[in-house]
C-alpha cells in the first residue's frame, strides 16, 4: 500500500487565487463573511412589522454575532422610521401619576430649555411685579373697597342698634355681640334685672330683630369676601398674564402640532396662578432638593424630565452589557432632605428599553437570565407592548413608602439576544412563551466552504478586520497563511473557520511581531511567528507528557515488532490547546468462551462510547471466526499506563488489530501508529483530531531517537480531507522519512500493521492458509479438534454417559 501524496497532507492556498499584493488593495467587507443564513433570518425579523419577531442569535462565542448585528443595523436600518424623545411632566391634577409626552427627535430637549427659560423669567419677574407700586396700589384699592363695604354694612346695623339702645361690639375677628345699654354704659346683670318686665321684653325683642339683621349683614360680608378673593385672583391672573402670557402663547404656537404639549402648556398657565407662592417665597428646601438631585434651582413643579433624547432622527441601536432590572426598565430615584425621603417625576430615570424604543436592543441571553426578575419583566413588556416603571423594591417587598406611578411608555422595540445553542434549547423546552416572543432564530455557521471565490471573500474579511482594528496591512502570502490556518481550525481542507475572534487575535499578534521587527507589512513570517508564540505559551502540559516519553517513563515503541501491541493515538485538550499522544494498546488471548474482556470498562475507566466500540469488535470477531462453531479463545484489551477515563471509539481499529495479532500470534509493526473507528462490517469510520494525532506520533518518533524512515500513521480514508498537517511533518513526508497511510477497511489496516495479507474468504468461508485470518482460523480449528478429542476421550472412559 502506498502512502498518501504530499498534496493530500496539506492543501496550500495558491497565490494566483489571491489577485492582490496587499490587503490595502481590497475593499473591506461591510458584512460578516459566510453567515448568509443568519443574515437572512435577521433581515426577515427586522422587516416584520408584527410583534413577537424578536431574534435569538445562536452560535458559540467569537463567531462575530454582535459585530454582524451592529454592522447590519448600521447599513440596513430603515431611515424613514421616525425616532422620538420621551419626556415626563407634572400631572397637576394627579401628582402621583406623571404625564408622558412623546415628541419628535430633538424636541424634548428643546421643550425642556423653553420651560427653563420661561421659569427663569418668572422666578425673576413675579416677585418684582407683585412687589411693584402699581400692583400693590391696585391690590390695596381692592382691599380698601372691600373693607369700606364691610364697615358700611356693619355701621348700618350698629346705627339701628343704637336707636334701639343696643350696642354692637366686635369681640374677636369675625365675632360680634349685641349688648343692651344703660345710658352710656352697658347694663350689668343687676341693672338689667332692675328693669320692668316690659322694658326687658322690649330689649329682648330688639336684640332678636337686630340679630337677624346682623346675620344677613354677615352673609353679605362672606359673599363680598369671596368676591374679593375672586377679584384678587383675577388681578393676579391678569398681572401674571402680562408677564408670562405672550411667552406661553409663543410656546403653544411653536408646539401646536403636538396636542400633548399644548395641553400641558395650558395646564401650566392655569397652575401658575394657583401656585404663585412658589415664586414669592424663598424656599430653602427646594434649593436643597435641586442641589441633591443635580437639577437647576427652578420650581420642580414645572421641570421637564427628558427621559430619552435622540440627537438626530436615527433609529436607536442600544447594546446593553449589564442588563440588571434597573438598567433595563428604568427606576425612580429618591432624594433625602433633613431625614425625609422625597421623590417626584423629575427623578424618573430611563432604562435601555426606553433608549432603544422605536429601534433595537442587543443583549447577551445568559446575562439576561442571570439577573433576578429581568426575564419575566422583559416578557411582560414585550407581551403588553408597554413599559411600566415599577420600582423593584415594591415588587420584592410590601414596602409602603410613597412613590409615584408614571404613565406607561408605549413600547415598540426589536430585541436581539445572543446565546449558545444549549441556552436556546433549554428556553425552547422550559419556557412556553419564549417561542412566541422570539420567533426568529439566526443560526450562525462555524465554517464555510473553501473555494477560489470564498478565499477572496475571506481575504476581504481579513482586510476589514485590519481596517477595523487599525493594524498593519497583510501581504498576499500572509493572507494565504491565515487562510491555511483557518482550514486547519475548521479541520477540513475544503472548509474555512468562521471563528472571527480567533482570526482577529491571530492578526493582532501578527501585527505585534511585525511592529517588533519594524516591518511596514504583516508577512507570512510574522503570522508563523504569532502561531508559534501562541503554541509555545499553551504547550506546558504537552511538553510535560513529551518529557515522560523522552525519559522512558511512558513506554512507547517506535521501532521493531511485537505481538498483541499497537500504537493507538489520542487527543488531549488543555483549555483550547489540543495535542496528540501515542498510547500503547495491548491484547492477550487465552483459552475461553470467545469473550473479549475490556479491562477499561470493568474497572469503570471506560466511557459508554468506548465500551460500545469494544462490543462492536467482539461482534466483528464472532462474525468472522465463530459463525458455525464456538470460539474457544478469549481475549483481554487495555490501554497501558492509562490512569484516567477513556472515552470515544477512535481507538477501536487499533484495539481490533491488537486482538487479531494476539489471536494469530503475528507481531505488529511498532513503527506505525493507527487511529480510526470500526463498524460491525469492518468498515473504517472517521474520527476527530486527525492532525493532532499524526503530529503526536511524529513528535513521539522524534523523541524516541529520531525518524527511522519507515515510520508513519494509518488514518481512515474518510479523514484524508481533514488533513492540514504541520509544516515539519509535511517536510518529513517530502523527504520520505515519515508517511501517512489511509485505509477504508479493517483488512487493509491489518495487512499494513502485520505485514501479511489479511485474507479473503472463499465460497466455503475458508481463508488462505498463509493469510492472517487463515492462521487464526487454523488455530481455532486445532483448538476445536482438541476439544472434540477431549470429549470423545471422556465419553470413552465413562460409558454410563450413554
Amino acid at each position: 500500500m502506498k502512502s498518501l501524496p504530499l498534496h493530500q497532507l496539506y492543501k496550500s492556498c495558491v497565490l494566483k487565487d489571491l489577485p492582490f499584493k496587499t490587503t490595502r488593495q481590497l475593499e473591506p467587507l461591510a458584512e460578516i463573511v459566510g453567515q448568509n443564513r443568519a443574515q437572512e433570518a435577521v433581515r426577515f425579523a427586522l422587516a416584520m412589522p408584527h410583534g413577537g419577531y424578536n431574534v435569538y442569535a445562536v452560535g458559540r462565542n467569537g463567531l462575530g454575532k454582535r459585530t454582524m448585528m451592529l454592522r447590519y443595523l448600521e447599513h440596513h436600518v430603515d431611515t424613514e422610521q421616525q425616532s422620538h424623545d420621551w419626556c415626563y411632566v407634572a400631572n397637576f391634577d394627579e401628582p402621583r401619576n406623571p404625564t408622558l409626552l412623546k415628541l419628535p427627535a430633538g424636541q424634548g430637549t428643546q421643550l425642556k430649555q423653553d420651560m427653563e427659560k420661561l421659569m427663569a423669567r418668572l422666578v425673576k419677574m413675579i416677585p418684582q411685579t407683585f412687589d411693584s407700586d402699581s400692583f400693590l396700589e391696585r391690590a390695596e384699592k381692592l382691599k380698601d373697597e372691600y373693607a369700606k363695604k364691610q364697615e358700611d354694612e356693619l355701621e348700618k346695623v350698629a346705627a339701628q342698634a343704637k336707636r334701639k339702645k343696643v350696642s354692637l361690639n366686635i369681640t374677636t375677628p369675625g365675632g360680634y355681640r349685641l349688648v343692651a345699654m344703660n345710658g352710656e354704659e352697658p347694663h350689668t346683670a343687676e341693672s338689667f334685672q332692675a328693669l320692668t318686665d316690659e322694658q326687658r321684653a322690649k330689649f329682648e325683642d330688639s336684640v332678636n330683630k337686630l340679630e337677624k339683621k346682623l346675620r344677613q349683614a354677615l352673609r353679605k360680608l362672606a359673599d363680598w369676601e369671596l368676591e374679593y378673593a375672586e377679584k384678587q385672583h383675577l388681578l393676579n391672573q391678569e398681572t401674571l398674564e402680562g408677564i408670562s402670557g405672550h411667552q406661553i402663547d409663543e410656546l403653544i404656537e411653536k408646539y401646536q402640532e403636538l396636542p400633548g404639549v399644548v395641553t400641558y402648556l395650558n395646564a401650566v398657565r392655569k397652575d401658575l396662578v394657583d401656585n404663585l407662592d412658589i415664586f414669592l417665597e424663598d424656599d430653602e428646601e427646594r434649593a436643597a432638593i435641586a442641589y441633591a438631585s443635580l437639577d437647576k434651582k427652578t420650581p420642580r413643579r414645572y421641570l421637564v424630565n427628558v427621559l430619552v433624547h435622540q440627537k438626530t432622527n436615527e433609529v436607536p441601536v442600544v447594546v446593553e452589557d449589564n442588563p440588571t432590572y434597573h438598567n433595563l426598565f428604568g427606576y425612580v430615584e429618591n432624594v433625602t432632605f433633613k431625614g425625609t425621603v422625597f421623590t417626584d417625576f423629575s427623578l424618573i430615570r430611563p432604562g435601555s428599553l426606553h433608549k432603544a424604543n422605536g429601534g433595537y436592543l442587543l443583549m447577551d441571553a445568559i446575562k439576561v437570565l442571570e439577573q433576578p426578575f429581568v426575564w419575566d419583566g422583559l416578557k411582560r413588556a414585550l407581551r403588553s407592548r408597554t413599559l411600566q416603571i415599577n420600582s423593584l423594591e415594591r415588587e420584592l417587598t410590601l414596602s409602603g413608602t410613597i412613590s409615584i406611578e408614571p404613565e406607561a411608555v408605549p413600547l415598540d422595540v426589536k430585541i436581539v439576544l445572543f446565546g449558545d445553542r444549549e441556552t436556546w434549547m433549554l428556553l425552547q423546552e422550559y419556557d412556553p412563551e419564549f417561542a412566541e416572543l422570539f420567533r426568529v432564530t439566526a443560526d450562525f455557521e462555524n465554517e464555510m466552504y473553501r473555494t477560489e471565490e470564498s478565499q477572496l471573500l475571506y481575504a476581504k474579511f481579513i482586510a476589514s478586520l485590519v481596517v477595523e482594528k487599525k493594524l498593519l496591512h497583510c501581504s498576499s502570502k500572509a493572507v494565504a497563511r491565515i487562510i491555511e490556518h483557518s482550514a486547519r481550525m475548521a479541520e477540513h481542507q475544503d472548509r474555512l473557520s468562521l471563528h472571527a475572534a480567533d482570526i482577529a487575535n491571530l492578526l493582532r499578534e501578527s501585527d505585534f511581531w511585525a511592529r517588533q521587527a519594524g516591518a511596514k507589512l504583516i508577512t507570512e513570517v510574522h503570522v508563523e511567528r504569532a502561531l508559534e508564540s501562541a503554541r509555545y505559551r499553551s504547550s506546558r502540559i504537552r511538553d510535560h507528557f513529551y518529557d515522560s516519553i523522552r525519559d522512558g517513563s511512558t513506554l512507547v515503541s517506535t521501532t521493531g515488532t511485537c505481538v498483541g501491541q499497537v500504537n493507538a493515538l489520542s487527543v488531549l485538550s488543555t483549555g483550547g490547546f489540543e495535542f496528540g499522544l501515542s498510547n500503547r494498546v495491548t491484547a492477550t488471548c487465552y483459552y475461553g468462551d470467545g469473550e473479549v474482556m475490556d479491562i477499561e470498562r470493568d474497572v469503570k475507566l471506560g466511557g459508554n462510547i468506548h465500551s460500545k466500540g469494544v462490543m462492536i469488535l467482539s461482534s466483528w470477531l464472532s462474525s468472522h471466526f465463530a459463525v458455525t462453531d464456538p470460539m474457544h479463545l478469549s481475549a483481554s484489551l487495555t490501554f497501558e499506563q492509562n490512569y484516567g477515563e477513556v472515552d470515544g471509539d477512535s481507538a477501536s481499529l487499533a484495539e481490533l488489530c491488537a486482538l487479531v495479532s494476539a489471536l494469530s500470534g503475528i507481531p505488529v509493526r511498532q513503527d506505525l501508529a493507527i487511529t480510526g473507528s470500526v463498524n460491525q462490517f469492518g468498515e473504517v469510520q472517521p474520527i476527530g483530531g486527525v492532525n493532532e494525532k499524526v503530529e503526536g506520533f511524529y513528535a513521539t518518533c522524534e523523541l524516541k531517537g529520531g525518524l527511522s524512515g519507515t515510520q508513519g500513521v494509518i488514518v481512515p480514508a474518510t479523514n484524508v480531507q481533514n488533513l492540514m498537517l504541520d509544516s515539519e511533518v509535511v517536510k518529513a513526508a517530502r523527504a520520505g522519512t515519515f508517511a501517512v497511510y489511509s485505509v477504508a477497511r479493517v483488512e487493509e489496516a491489518i495487512t499494513l500493521l502485520l505485514g501479511k495479507p489479511a485474507g479473503k474468504a472463499d465460497e466455503k468461508g475458508r481463508y488462505p492458509r498463509q493469510s492472517v485470518f487463515g492462521i487464526i482460523q487454523q488455530r481455532l480449528e486445532t483448538m476445536r479438534e482438541h476439544e472434540r478429542q477431549e470429549h470423545a476421550r471422556d465419553d470413552h472412559k465413562d460409558p454410563s454417559i450413554h
